[in-house]
């Protein structure tokens, strides 16, 4: 029986420290994180060392997934919920690197590792998604900009075809955010270059700066929204209610399929600032304290409980990604503070 809902963290495993030394703890967690490599460090050795090194690392990050999302498995099923990092295949849509990832071994190398990570996923009833850097600016009004970000969204279009998902819409989620001078209409010219499996996948999400859910949902036409409540509470200087007529726009963007959304609160600085953990906070009283560029960072645990009481408001309807730097560690105390029968 499917769970009402879900809880997920992103990218990384934190191994909870008890006894075990820093050194021990990071050891722990090497077999669950992905590896990468400079391109300077390719470039300085042979090309054999170089593509070996690579190698190397592609195995480690397949390998590393396979780990994590056992360990995803083993937890409750609210919590069967996962961002996978985009660092899997270093360099693969950068010009240097396109014939070693076309070579025939390669190709069938990541299709075998890929659909082992999609069957243990679906086996294990796992939401997964992707959610590519901040570089990644399809609105950009710079073309170079753009086909760079063209090709480093369809690098993971390949890798959700490769794990068997992108075959209909939202079966997959890939999020982005407007970004770029143009906006959501640079967004929208761009939008038939896309291939089917990225245009089943994308989503749209809001950001504190510039492109806010008033933005995000001038494409909902194209693609699904994924309201972020840190990024609509600093972008607006008020927290969007769970009632809103815009929440309710975002779910219709889902046609059908459980909506995703994002949580995150500012750093625990703001502890030693004042702002205790049971009382509320306020943008305006927050700014008085501390700018708004601090605000923009994310907090190690869920630690304000008045906040997560307003996060908790939207879980009837929304599935939650949480994006705190203890990872798994905030989205564990989370459960058992609030939802842990």
């Amino acid at each position: 029986m499917q769970t009402p809902y879900r809880l997920g963290f992103a990218c990384q495993y934190r191994h909870p420290q008890g006894s075990e030394t820093l050194k021990e703890v990071e050891a722990l967690q090497r077999g669950y994180n992905p590896r990468t490599t400079t391109l300077r460090w390719l470039g300085s050795v042979a090309a054999s060392e170089a593509e070996a090194k690579l190698l190397g690392i592609i195995e480690h990050n397949l390998a590393a997934q396979l780990q994590l999302l056992a360990y995803v498995a083993s937890l409750p099923a609210p919590l069967h919920m996962l961002r996978l990092s985009s660092d899997l295949l270093p360099f693969y849509s950068h010009p240097e690197w396109a014939a070693f990832y076309r070579a025939p071994s390669v190709v069938a190398r990541l299709e075998a590792g890929f659909a082992a990570i999609g069957a243990q996923a679906r086996a294990a009833d796992i939401r997964l998604s992707f959610h590519p850097g901040q570089y990644c600016v399809l609105g950009s009004d710079k073309p170079q900009v753009v086909e760079n970000s063209l090709a480093e969204f369809e690098y993971h279009a390949d890798m959700i075809r490769w794990m068997g998902y992108g075959q209909r819409f939202q079966d997959f989620k890939c999020n982005v955010h407007i970004a770029g001078r143009l906006g959501a209409e640079g967004v929208r010219a761009v939008w038939p270059r896309l291939s089917e499996v990225a245009r089943h996948c994308i989503t749209f999400e809001n950001e504190e700066k510039t492109y806010g859910i008033d933005a995000c949902l001038q494409l909902a036409d194209l693609a699904p929204v994924v309201l972020d409540i840190h990024h609509s509470w600093i972008n607006e200087d008020r927290r969007i209610a769970p009632d809103s007529p815009r929440v309710q726009a975002i779910i219709d963007s889902w046609r059908g399929v459980r909506p995703v959304m994002h949580y995150s609160q500012p750093v625990e600085r703001l502890q030693a600032l004042g702002f205790a953990a049971d009382a509320p906070l306020e943008m305006d009283a927050v700014l008085a304290q501390v700018g708004k560029t601090e605000l923009y960072g994310h907090s190690a645990m869920m630690w304000n409980q008045v906040v997560n009481r307003y996060a908790l408001a939207f879980l009837d309807r929304f599935d939650m990604m949480f994006e705190a730097k203890d990872k798994n560690l905030a989205v564990l105390a989370f459960y058992r503070a609030y939802l842990q029968g």
